[in-house]
């Protein structure tokens, strides 16, 4: 890219905003436009802007990428034979996914007994079927994934041909090695878990670390996340040479380094911590020059957002002008929401891969919607389509 990130708002760009006020509401944006490139710039009408502000999405190689068009129709189902159903985990997303393929949700039936136990039933038909099931495993993590195993098992017993679990926050993932004696490795009993119950295939977006794909001996496609961040940091008049990508701790250079080269191959800073307990962190040292700069910290789970609050502090401290948070999985266990909100952050910018409750909302925060990357991928996944060429 040149000087800036993107070009100036196209004029005719157009937008209907809405009467929610965003003291009391995080921007969603949906990835819902229509596009007509016209020399260098796309022209986008967007649909759904809280804030009455145009929030486009420009690129400067004059085209969009594939999971930001809205249902094309170059897709077709094989043998049509293809079933979207959806747990009760995010079952917002799974209607936006559903609506980018064009296709209904498949008729499920989920009851729980009074003693919490839980009950699945399909309402149609999947023999000789792909199914294609979504429910994240997000709080409250063993009632969803254990909704997931039970769903997956009417599957298969229903005589499904193929059952793919979609899982847009795989839980446990943070418990994938060992750190210390007598711990458990708890990644690899979910995965056990999700095969044993009859999964051919799972699709996961941003796992905490790479290395939770070998757990399976099922196939599986890791969706990253990243692009929908990066289209929509695009959209924002951020000079390149006031940008640098931080990542809030050493685990986290691979992603952020990878980040950082997508965006005008930005400079990069590491945040070094110390971690004295779970959901605990001591930020000790920054690594890289922030002073006067636009700081972007990248992180796939905000939890307790006591590492990037930290981290941001730091930041501020080492002369950074504005501080962006970003991540793909926004969990805001307590004191999440007060340490976000607190003023050290320009913007906290996350995905729906966790369904956000009006608790969670604040002035800072925006939501994007990753629906079409992952109904993309179900598609690609179901025409035995390259999906690792989404991300290239």
């Amino acid at each position: 890219m040149a000087s800036s990130l993107c070009p100036p708002f196209p004029s005719s760009c157009s937008t209907s905003s809405s009467s929610l006020s965003l003291s009391s509401r995080p921007r969603f944006i949906h990835n819902h436009t229509s596009c007509i490139p016209a020399s260098n710039i796309i022209r986008c009408e967007v649909s759904n802007s809280l804030n009455g502000k145009p929030l486009v999405p420009v690129i400067n190689d004059g085209a969009l990428s594939n999971f930001l068009q809205v249902g094309r129709p170059n897709h077709t189902l094989v043998n049509g034979k293809l079933k979207l159903f959806s747990g009760t985990a995010n079952s917002e997303l799974s209607k936006e996914i559903a609506r980018y393929m064009g296709l209904d949700l498949g008729m499920i039936d989920v009851k729980r007994f009074a003693d919490g136990e839980i009950y699945v039933q399909l309402q149609e038909s999947v023999r000789g079927c792909d199914v294609y099931l979504v429910q994240p495993t997000s709080p409250p993590a063993n009632e969803n994934l254990m909704e997931l195993l039970v769903t997956i098992d009417a599957c298969r017993r229903a005589s499904a041909k193929n059952i793919t679990a979609v899982i847009p926050y795989f839980g446990y993932a943070r418990a994938d090695r060992k750190t210390q004696g007598r711990e458990s490795i708890a990644a690899k009993v979910v995965a056990n878990l999700i095969t044993q119950a009859g999964a051919d295939r799972v699709l996961v977006c941003d796992f905490h670390s790479g290395q939770s794909m070998g757990y399976f001996d099922i196939p599986v496609d890791h969706v990253y996340c990243q692009p929908v961040i990066l289209d929509y940091l695009a959209s924002k008049s951020i000079s390149s040479n006031d940008l640098v990508v931080v990542s809030p701790d050493v685990g986290g250079v691979a992603r952020a380094r990878a980040f950082a080269k997508k965006l005008s191959d930005a400079p990069l800073a590491i945040v070094d911590k110390r971690r004295h307990g779970h959901n605990v962190a001591e930020v000790m040292n920054l690594i890289g020059d922030v002073k006067g700069k636009v700081a972007v910290m990248l992180d796939d789970i905000i939890d307790t957002a006591g590492t990037i609050s930290k981290g941001a502090e730091l930041l501020h401290e080492e002369g950074a002008r504005e501080v962006y948070a970003c991540c793909t999985h926004g969990v805001f266990s307590p004191p999440a929401i007060e340490r976000l909100s607190s003023g050290i952050f320009q913007e906290v910018i996350v995905t729906n891969t966790i369904p956000l409750k009006e608790q969670h909302y604040f002035p800072q925060l925006t939501v994007l919607s990753v629906a079409n990357l992952l109904g993309e991928t179900i598609w690609r996944v179901h025409g035995d389509s390259s999906v690792s060429s989404i991300f290239t």
